[in-house]
């Protein structure tokens, strides 16, 4: 379960720590250092070009396609060092474009899709969003009702998505539409890539309570897209859009528990820094994050384990989705109370992301830190809810007998 760092490994991480002496900024001090629009800009118009140049935007893919051909261990070592210092991993829709999407289209795209779409994804030309949820298709995907028929070779789409996370930053989107409406509901959904800059397509962005942009609702009305962009089989779709999800986890499995230490470190420093460690209640709720902690990072292992050996993400990922989420929850109203009345003057700024943890270089403030606590509300929410990976969990993995509905 424990990969090891050979010389060769050990190489390699010292040509990561080369390649962020040489084009970081010299006074930088972490992406979270920086303000909002700053940190947006920086990762998005300066450092995402370096990485792109150097194939470490999408490490993992062929070279061919823009990406640096590495392996999963290699892969781990750059998050490590990028962590390390507060490096951006790419720019604010990569995440969609290249870890969802682009995986996606690696594994299950035919050839000429890959030569379209995966060297667009990586030099910017193709920004993606994801078109999963419906205002009545959350965790329940299944049932969504976002419909698409053919017409000649293209196909018309008509629907509703909600919580479509920088859909007005897109100009793509891969949407799940019903395209039979007699066959059972799981057998009766395509994966489509779709352009979001035509007629037909209407984002309306969602304000969160920071009134930040973090959302939007997109409405189709006879949108269009070619037969060519249907990824997987016409009705095949849900099991595409299951192994999207496998990525989403499985990448995070094997990144998060990095970013979850970083901010465990800093959560200590904030308690000694208080005096908040006499305290024997709090010194067992920290013990018992740097168990949780390390417990994530052994599912990280086991997860990086598997793909050396050939394996693909699938349901068991959801075994770490349901952890973390739970885990940051916990983390962060420990946060709150190490603060304590503080905790009710918010100074400093507030983290550049709605979700998972701050940034590397944020400073130790209640800014910081309620900010945080305010985004791991929603954490056993989006991605699918801790109750629906529980089902996925109890009858996917454990072969449990389904719900009655």
């Amino acid at each position: 379960m424990r990969p090891t760092y050979d010389s060769d490994t050990a190489t390699f991480r010292q040509t990561i720590r080369d390649f962020l002496n040489a084009n970081l900024p010299a006074d930088w001090e972490g992406i979270g250092a920086l303000g909002a629009n700053e940190a947006h800009h920086f990762a998005n118009d300066v450092w995402r070009p370096v990485l792109a140049e150097h194939g470490y935007l999408a490490p993992a893919w062929p070279v061919e396609f823009g990406g640096g051909g590495l392996s999963e261990l290699e892969q781990v070592i750059l998050v490590e060092e990028f962590s390390k210092v507060g490096a951006p991993r790419g720019g604010s829709n990569d995440q969609f474009g290249i870890t969802y999407c682009g995986n996606t289209i690696l594994n299950w795209g035919t050839d000429e899709q890959k030569a379209e779409f995966l060297p667009k994804i990586i030099s910017g030309e193709y920004v993606f969003c994801q078109g999963y949820s419906e205002p009545n298709a959350g965790s329940d995907l299944a049932s969504l009702t976002c419909r698409s028929e053919p017409d000649g070779d293209e196909w018309v789409i008509n629907g509703q998505k909600a919580w479509t996370s920088s859909a007005h930053h897109a100009n793509w989107v891969f949407v799940l539409c019903r395209t039979d409406t007699e066959l059972p509901r799981h057998n009766a959904i395509t994966f489509f890539l779709c352009p979001m800059n035509q007629p037909g397509v209407v984002v309306r962005p969602i304000p969160i309570l920071s009134g930040e942009i973090e959302f939007s609702e997109t409405f189709f009305t006879d949108a269009r897209t070619s037969a060519r962009n249907i990824i997987g089989e016409v009705n095949g779709g849900w099991a595409v859009a299951m192994a999207l999800l496998g990525f989403e986890r499985g990448a995070a499995a094997a990144t998060l528990p990095i970013d979850f230490r970083n901010e465990l470190d800093r959560l200590v420093a904030l308690a000694k820094e208080r005096g908040a460690t006499d305290d024997p209640m709090i010194r067992q709720r920290l013990a018992r994050a740097h168990c949780d902690v390390e417990l994530m990072r052994f599912m990280g292992m086991r997860t990086l384990t598997g793909w050396l050996r050939g394996a693909k993400p699938g349901p068991s990922e959801s075994v770490f989705r349901v952890f973390w989420g739970e885990y940051h929850r916990r983390v962060t109203e420990l946060a709150v109370d190490i603060l304590g009345a503080e905790a009710m003057h918010i100074e400093g700024k507030l983290p550049n992301t709605a979700a998972r943890t701050d940034d590397v270089g944020a400073p130790n403030d209640t800014g910081s830190w309620v900010g945080t606590f305010f985004n791991a509300r929603a954490g056993t929410i989006y991605g699918g809810t801790a109750e629906i990976q529980r089902n996925v969990l109890g009858e996917m993995v454990l072969g449990l007998p389904r719900e009655p509905r």
